[in-house]
């Protein structure tokens, strides 16, 4: 990267530059110690122009079309007049560290549009494959102008429960399956989903989509039981056709509607505060871990005593964590 200037960043960020956005979210996705040093005083600058955007996490299993209806309802919400924003959370290539999944040229429609800001994002060595610059490029698109932001999932591991932990709104997609129609479908997922919609009920698919969706709202009586409870409505759609799209839509800003209401919007984002605190703990304190000298020096061969059976997990993880434990007291002692 070349020298980054973090004031003149903040304010092509604020004019809603999308070169100014693109160089701040790499910079964001750096590990390099200075790096993100000069990530933390840009988030600092740009921190009052932040938190309006509607943010909404999209999930669903491969095959179900997440990007096409990203794309789809993207446009319609551009030509309404919103200007949107997506962070695609991708799988990264673990010889690279790069972004895989191509989602810029699944959404060509939004990403065409000046209204529209489309960024795949590598998971890198996050849990779950959620990349760690994902809340960071959040605040960023927001500071940009960006009045809907959505992250979309690659529907595996964990990124379910870490992306609905930093939006406000996480919608599952779902399809008619054949036979049993909640194959797949965990139980975990349907407690996080705030709306649940079966995608490609169209042509053929109308009538198998219109019965899963029968199936899912019964199953959430049964699951989430009582008259207070709120259960995530279940809708149909077809980001091919259009088809249902402004009734899913309408649903995501009904359940903010529903945390505004309920004085709960502000408790969800203050907690997602707290859980962002310790993500970043955790991974600074990996970074920490792994950049020790001494373990920089051994931890090929204790990896590869684990491979080959001479350590255990557990025995290679102490060995690691004394030696890291080590130079922390060398450091300490100014050794």
């Amino acid at each position: 990267m070349k020298p980054v200037d973090v004031a003149d960043l903040a304010e092509g960020i604020r004019a809603g530059s999308r070169q100014h956005v693109a160089r701040a979210i790499t910079l964001l996705e750096s590990t390099r110690p200075d790096h993100r040093e000069l990530a933390g005083e840009l988030l600092t600058l740009i921190a009052d122009a932040t938190g309006g955007a509607v943010r909404v996490g999209i999930t669903g299993v491969p095959g179900v079309g997440k990007s096409t209806f990203i794309d789809a309802m993207g446009r319609r919400l551009v030509e309404r007049g919103n200007r949107v924003a997506v962070v695609a959370v991708d799988p990264s290539s673990r010889r690279t560290g790069g972004s895989i999944l191509g989602d810029r040229t699944r959404m060509a429609g939004l990403t065409a549009s000046e209204a529209a800001f489309v960024r795949p994002s590598p998971s890198g060595r996050q849990l779950g494959g959620v990349a760690r610059a994902t809340r960071e490029s959040m605040l960023v698109l927001e500071a940009a102008g960006h009045d809907v932001v959505i992250v979309e999932t690659v529907g595996v591991g964990q990124n379910e429960i870490a992306v609905s932990e930093m939006v406000d709104t996480f919608l599952l997609l779902t399809l008619a399956r054949s036979g049993d129609q909640l194959q797949g479908i965990k139980r975990g997922i349907l407690e996080l989903a705030d709306v649940i919609a079966v995608n490609k009920a169209d042509g053929d698919g109308e009538g198998p989509a219109r019965g899963a969706a029968r199936e899912l709202a019964g199953a959430l009586r049964l699951m989430m039981p009582g008259p207070g409870v709120r259960r995530p409505p279940v809708l149909t759609c077809s980001a091919r056709t259009g088809s249902g799209l402004d009734e899913v839509w309408a649903a995501v800003l009904e359940h903010r509607e529903h945390l505004e209401a309920q004085g709960s919007l502000h408790a969800r984002r203050a907690r997602q505060q707290q859980d962002w605190m310790w993500a970043m703990v955790d991974a600074q304190l990996q970074d920490a871990v792994r950049d020790a000298p001494s373990v920089r020096a051994e931890h090929e061969e204790i990896e590869r005593a684990v491979r080959a059976g001479e350590l255990s997990a557990l025995d290679g993880t102490a060995r690691i964590l004394a030696l890291y434990a080590a130079d922390a007291r060398a450091t300490d002692h100014g050794g």
